[in-house]
């Protein structure tokens, strides 16, 4: 009996061995499956390149000669040489500032001051530039008939009454013309005005001329002025009509030639004389403003004086010297409210 149950519990153990040998060689001949849990993959997104053919857009700049460039947005259009302001380009977006003056001519807008970046309406030379300075010659076409501009006198008849040059304590910066009262005062060539003002202690009634030639004209001491600022005169145009106002002694016109503010002798352009100029062109030298160094030597402060008539009061003597009440009372160490008696003296410049 003890027997049948030992060969019993043999075969059992016989069938388990059996079979967990049969379980191990299935797990060994297939793949294990395991799960990493700190190594989960990422869910798998299909990727889709976006279409920006209609989003972005390339444009070149055109060329210059071609119908693109004269459209209304062309990032190749000049700058005027008027005035630009680059100081606040960047790296990240550009900016130019474009400021000009213009002038209608003849139904269209031109441009002005084609050859100066300075359009002073006030200051008869604002340009501070030293004509000692020119390096090189400077040509200028004072007639030049391929575009119909031409020459003529200020006057209808022109004898000087006074030369370019020292004149007593001071330097006398232009030719002056006899006329009488009244007479017609004419532009010397093509040009646009650029100051036409009133200076009592100097010019009087004046008006200066810039010229497309690359010269500016000053006519003084007008008794009245008939051009305004930024009108277009032609050549032989009437500007004003002559006079004695401001500082003068007598009818004249006081006649001025500048290149970029520095006067020029008038009679190396004109034959008075002969109401004629000397040629049509001219060179802008710097031996023409040699006479500086004499300016220097001679230099002396100018004083003027107003002797009061009667029935003036400091208002009406601060206008005829184009100054103000507080400037002429500042002048005289006197106040603005002081009772002038006539025959008193009063600096006015």
């Amino acid at each position: 009996m003890l027997l049948k149950k030992t060969l019993f519990t043999l075969y059992i153990i016989t069938l388990l061995l059996l079979h967990v040998s049969s379980s191990w060689a299935q797990q060994k001949n297939s793949k294990p499956k395991s799960k990493d849990f700190f190594k989960l993959k990422s869910p798998k997104i299909q990727y889709v390149k976006p279409d920006t053919t209609t989003l972005i857009e390339y444009e070149e700049f055109p060329d210059e000669k071609s119908e693109a460039s004269k459209s209304i947005f062309s990032p190749a259009k000049k700058l005027s040489i008027v005035s630009e302001d680059t100081t606040n380009l960047d790296l990240g977006e550009q900016s130019i500032v474009e400021m000009s003056e213009e002038v209608l001519i003849d139904s269209s807008w031109i441009k002005i001051a084609g050859y100066y970046s300075i359009w002073d309406t006030r200051n008869v030379n604002p340009y501070r530039m030293d004509g000692r300075q020119i390096k090189e010659a400077v040509p200028l076409k004072l007639v030049d008939e391929a575009r119909n501009r031409i020459s003529k006198m200020p006057l209808e008849t022109t004898p000087i009454t006074s030369d370019f040059g020292f004149r007593g304590y001071r330097w006398h910066y232009g030719t002056d013309l006899d006329l009488d009262t009244g007479d017609s005062v004419l532009a010397a060539f093509d040009g646009v005005v650029r100051i036409a003002a009133w200076d009592g202690g100097g010019y009087g009634n004046y008006v200066v001329v810039r010229h497309y030639n690359g010269l500016e004209t000053l006519y003084g001491h007008m008794s009245k002025t008939l051009t305004k600022v930024g009108q277009f005169v032609k050549a032989g145009q009437l500007l004003g009509k002559g006079g004695s106002t401001g500082r003068s002694t007598g009818p004249h016109l006081h006649f001025e030639v500048r290149y970029q503010g520095n006067p020029i002798d008038p009679e190396r352009l004109y034959d008075f004389p002969e109401y004629h100029l000397l040629q049509n062109d001219f060179v802008i030298t710097a031996a023409l403003f040699n006479y500086y160094n004499s300016v220097k030597k001679y230099k002396a402060r100018r004083t003027v004086y107003h002797t009061v008539r009667r029935g003036e009061v400091l208002g009406s003597i601060a206008r005829k010297y184009g100054i103000s009440v507080a400037q002429l009372a500042r002048l005289n160490r006197i106040s603005a409210r002081t009772t002038i008696r006539a025959g008193r003296r009063l600096r006015v410049k």
